[in-house]
């Protein structure tokens, strides 16, 4: 027994060990992660140079890995949201990888993404039948799964590559000077990861019973979270769906919500359409008191609050409401305004937070087709630089951004329709542009990079490591009241493309592998896989297959 007890140590160790080293490579909620910046930084086979070596190698080439379909009804154009990750969970079944994936009927499916293999589901039990709900106010789950995470900006690799479990397995046994593996070789460093590391996700603390919320509290689980159409807030355990605590009240039931987030033992999340009796805006609820507070305003995008450095919200609105055709500061957990930028148009997009220098950057868009640079710590300084007008429209849902080995800063945004001036290809549809920004004599400017392929309709784009996945969702979209299910019978089937971050490259592609379209966010990814799922219910993964 004791033998045993003592391998679980190593193996704790060794995970904590090697996530100190490359930092989170989870996808934590929509767009990744607080910034919303749709990136993972570091994967040990998801690069150019890996999907281009290993493409005449049909065994062990970027590919399709498998597919699940799932027992979960759509809720007009829901079905599945993209996935909240765990690299890796220790059990008595050793290491796994987990998806967690929010169904629109309310439940939460969980799959062993390694293998392909359902781990558990769990439908969460609602106060009320689900209503049959609308094109606009949809009913049910809306918001995919969320875990626990920092607001800190993670800085950016210095490399593509990193140790873990996506990297062929080593013993250090036997290597010239390092001895066997011990307790001792393993602990982590007892002054913390170095300064170049990414802190581990935090996770809420436990209330002891005894004590009431603010008095003394202990270690706390490993959660997932999860918001049922109810508005109820359901914690869950990760490792089998129990759940940690009854449902807490969050926002109205029937509300249409947006971008879960976890930060500092509080979940914020944006409403928008005025369903349910939810007013537009944002909603916090701190995890420990149960206490909710709400900005009003007409907040827009598709992926929630982004977070800056200090936990600072940051929001972009449209028209009507408070603060209209603006980027908004909120403090954390109250909500209070701290400052805003206003534009002379709707902004589109939820915004994403990077790091430049000593500064922190806001790059946000408007209708009218511009990306706009901000200092995020002086809003109310004016815009930085902004790209010159695309006349396009931007497709709805978020920005996202990387930054190359190079140090070159890359803003990627999905439009419809053809490109834009600075742009060339042959493009009718629509298509995903990246713009690299420049600094010269102390001034930013927003250049144009490269443009994808036509797309039809395409969702936001997510980057690993150097490679941009863009997705052709094939959904029929429509300005009018198209009832859901005529534009799911004119829908296409959804195509995804991998793209060399630097040039538009393309690298690989899915082929006709996918037979329904994408409704959602940007697909979720990292440790050599990606995940999209379509609306007739199924999960696809593409990936290099796993070394056994």
């Amino acid at each position: 027994m004791k033998k045993i007890l003592g391998f679980f140590i190593v193996c704790l160790a060794l995970t904590v060990s090697a996530k100190a080293q490359r930092g989170n490579v989870d996808w934590m909620t929509d767009s990744a992660d607080a910034q919303r910046s749709s990136w993972i930084r570091t994967d040990a086979k998801i690069t150019t140079e890996g999907i281009e070596k290993k493409k005449s190698d049909k065994q062990n080439a970027f590919q399709f890995l498998w597919k699940a379909k799932v027992k979960n009804s759509p809720r007009q154009l829901n079905n599945l949201t993209p996935p909240a990750t765990l690299d890796r969970l220790i059990g008595y079944r050793g290491f796994r990888m987990l998806g967690f994936f929010g169904g629109s009927s309310n439940n939460v499916i969980t799959y062993d993404t390694d293998l392909g293999r359902l781990e558990w589901e769990k439908q969460l039990k609602t106060n009320a039948p689900l209503a049959a709900g609308t094109w606009t106010c949809p009913g049910g789950m809306t918001t995919g799964i969320a875990k626990p995470m920092l607001a800190a900006i993670p800085p950016s690799p210095t490399n593509a590559t990193g140790p873990g479990r996506s990297n062929p397995a080593k013993s250090a046994v036997g290597d010239p000077g390092s001895g066997a593996v011990t307790l001792a070789n393993v602990r982590p460093n007892p002054s913390g990861p170095p300064p170049s590391a990414n802190p581990a996700p935090a996770q809420p603390p436990r209330v002891n019973p005894a004590n009431p919320p603010g008095g003394q509290l202990g270690a706390g689980p490993f959660l997932v979270y999860a918001l049922a159409g109810d508005g109820m807030l359901h914690a869950l355990h990760l490792s089998n769906g129990a759940d940690y605590e009854p449902p807490t009240r969050f926002i109205p039931a029937g509300a249409n919500a947006s971008g879960l987030a976890i930060v500092d033992h509080v979940a914020y999340v944006v409403t928008s359409s005025n369903c349910g009796g939810a007013d537009n805006g944002v909603w916090a609820i701190d995890l420990i008191s149960k206490q909710v507070t709400t900005w009003k305003g007409n907040v827009v995008g598709s992926a929630g609050p982004t977070f800056g450095n200090d936990g600072t919200i940051y929001v972009a609105t449209g028209s009507g409401g408070d603060k209209p055709n603006s980027i908004v500061a909120l403090e954390p957990k109250t909500l209070k305004l701290k400052a805003s930028f206003s534009a002379s148009a709707e902004f589109a997009a939820t915004p994403v937070l990077f790091s430049h220098g000593s500064k922190t950057m806001v790059a946000a868009a408007t209708k009218d087709g511009k990306i706009h640079l901000l200092d995020a710590a002086n809003l109310n300084g004016g815009v930085l630089a902004s790209s010159a007008s695309t006349g396009k429209e931007l497709a709805s849902g978020a920005l996202a951004s990387w930054q190359d080995r190079d140090g070159t800063r890359w803003i990627l945004a999905s439009i419809i329709g053809s490109l834009p001036q600075g742009f060339t290809g042959n493009v009718t549809k629509g298509a995903v542009v990246a713009w690299k920004m420049v600094e010269q004599n102390g001034a930013l400017s927003l250049q144009p990079g490269w443009a994808s392929r036509d797309l039809t309709s395409p969702l936001t784009p997510t980057i690993i490591n150097n490679v941009v996945f863009v997705t052709s969702s094939g959904e029929f979209r429509a300005a009018d009241k198209t009832p859901a299910a005529m534009r799911a019978a004119r829908s296409g089937k959804a195509v995804v493309y991998a793209l060399d971050g630097a040039t538009g490259k393309e690298l690989w592609n899915s082929g006709t592998t996918i037979t329904s379209f994408a409704h959602g966010g940007a697909i979720a990814g990292g440790m050599g896989q990606i995940y999209l799922t379509t609306y007739d219910g199924t999960i696809y993964t593409f990936g290099f297959p796993m070394e056994h």
